[in-house]
């Protein structure tokens, strides 16, 4: 690996990715490892320091921040929760089942018009584009977030002793950004969804068991949930190491039977090709020699999408969404701190009682949020209460030093009452023999409710019910929907 690391042609496209002709030159605003634990500020560097990790044979992924503009990122990848090697060891089957929702996103991209990036990596795809800072998609984006967001202050990074900041008016559009990208995302759910063999989610929220135990397909937006200077793409022709830095838990012989990867174009190869090249550093090399790795400006087809979103149902959720606030820290034990725990199955008082690390997990939130909104709560106040257990002493450490307890609170929360309200989600697996399928229900808890919380939403969403009563907790029969 230290000869393919260090091919010229290797290095050419990884600097291309980077931004500008030069290191020198780069807009990115900094390199990492990939898949570390979390984002940690230590580990940047700057462009010019490609070579570290070159040198060392190690992966790298440049700064989802630019100083030229903002990156989208469209990610879809498999993802099986009880064998994560799996995408590793089969990966034309993998890549086999995530083709209907690639082909709805080549499909929708193409019809705006839109100019992108596609990249394949060890367990899916990315489709990557610009929207240039000066243009007016960016300046629209900015827009979307008035009235919205009421903290504006500006997040901080540190790269060898160089301490940067992200301006107010680049974390509106970012912001931003992030909702219209959960617009496309849930339009290639409805689109790809009765495509698909496997569940389409969006993130990696668990389902019950498939032919290879619980998988998905994931169209993964959920770096929009955090801030900006804290999420990293990998680069093409990195070398790929998820399945051994990420603890998986991978036995020996399992990870011995896990061949070389490293992130390519796609370039229009065929599957097979595509994976013979993921998996041969001297045919990554070769396709270095003849490929561009150059991020597409897009701002045309940007507002293209942009028009659409704002003409969507989903817009009218977010004005919705965000017509309420979080209740200040002052109010919480007389609003948060007083949900009636005893209402809760035991499979959502767990997560409310252990938010260290339950309520990180995607299909938790999804289950906390799905019973609250049954319950009568508005979505911002479930994201509300979420946000108080994060900023509370659960035994967090510095975790939300780095990552900002109230946009991920608000992110999980929009993203999954989004699906419902917009009916996207109609709930089929809101019930105690699914939720205990996901493994979310221990046979130590008791479970039951969950399908009179299910008739209970279904009869506000119908009855235009939904967060008429945030701390009443009232159930609704389904009569009077």
């Amino acid at each position: 690996m230290k000869e393919y690391s260090t091919n010229r042609h290797v290095r050419q496209r990884m600097v291309e990715f980077l931004g500008g002709a030069s290191l020198e030159q780069a807009t990115a605003v900094y390199l990492t490892r990939c898949d570390l634990v979390r984002y940690d500020r230590l580990d940047l560097k700057k462009p010019v320091e490609l070579d570290y990790f070159l040198d060392n044979a190690l992966d790298v992924g440049r700064s989802l921040w630019d100083r030229d503009g903002l990156l989208a990122d469209l990610d879809i990848e498999y993802v099986n929760f009880d064998f994560p090697a799996e995408p590793y060891l089969d990966p034309a089957r993998s890549f086999f089942l995530q083709e209907p929702v690639v082909a709805a996103v080549k499909e929708m991209l193409s019809g705006l018009g839109m100019e992108f990036l596609h990249l394949v990596s060890g367990r899916g795809h990315h489709f990557v584009w610009r929207v240039p800072w000066g243009s007016a998609a960016f300046a629209r984006l900015g827009r979307l977030t008035e009235g919205f967001l009421t903290r504006l202050e500006g997040h901080k990074a540190t790269i060898a002793g160089l301490e940067e900041s992200v301006a107010a008016d680049w974390y509106r559009a970012f912001t931003g950004l992030g909702l219209v990208m959960e617009y496309l995302a849930l339009e290639l759910k409805g689109a790809a969804s009765g495509q698909c063999a496997l569940p389409v989610e969006l993130s990696a929220v668990a389902t019950g068991p498939g032919a290879r135990g619980r998988e998905i397909v994931s169209i993964d937006i959920t770096e929009y949930g955090d801030p900006l200077q804290t999420r990293m793409l990998r680069m093409p022709f990195s070398i790929y190491l998820k399945p051994w830095i990420k603890d998986i838990g991978l036995d020996r012989q399992t990870a011995g039977r896990i061949p070389t990867l490293i992130m390519i174009p796609e370039d229009h190869l065929e599957p097979p090709e595509m994976i013979r090249t993921m998996q041969s550093p001297h045919e990554a090399a070769r396709l270095a020699e003849r490929t561009t790795t150059s991020i597409p400006a897009a701002a045309s087809a940007m507002e293209q999408l942009l028009d659409r979103y704002l003409r969507s149902d989903l817009r009218r959720f977010h004005a919705w969404f965000y017509n309420q606030h979080h209740q200040p820290h002052g109010n919480w034990p007389e609003t948060y701190d007083r949900i009636p725990l005893d209402m809760l199955p035991g499979c959502v008082r767990r997560i409310i009682l252990r938010p260290n690390d339950l309520l990180l997990v995607p299909a938790n939130i999804q289950l906390l949020v799905r019973t609250l909104l049954a319950l009568g709560w508005h979505p911002r106040h479930i994201a509300g209460l979420i946000r108080s257990r994060y900023e509370r002493d659960h035994g967090w450490g510095t975790y939300w030093l780095t990552y900002d307890a109230a946009d991920r609170a608000d992110f999980y929360t929009r993203l999954f009452t989004a699906q419902f309200v917009t009916g996207k989600d109609d709930l089929v697996d809101y019930n105690c023999v699914s939720t205990q399928e996901k493994g979310l229900c221990p046979a130590t808890e008791n479970c039951s409710g969950l399908e009179d919380l299910n008739r209970s939403l279904l009869a506000r969403r119908a009855s235009g019910r939904l967060g008429s009563e945030p701390f009443n907790t009232v159930l609704v029969p389904p009569d009077q929907g």
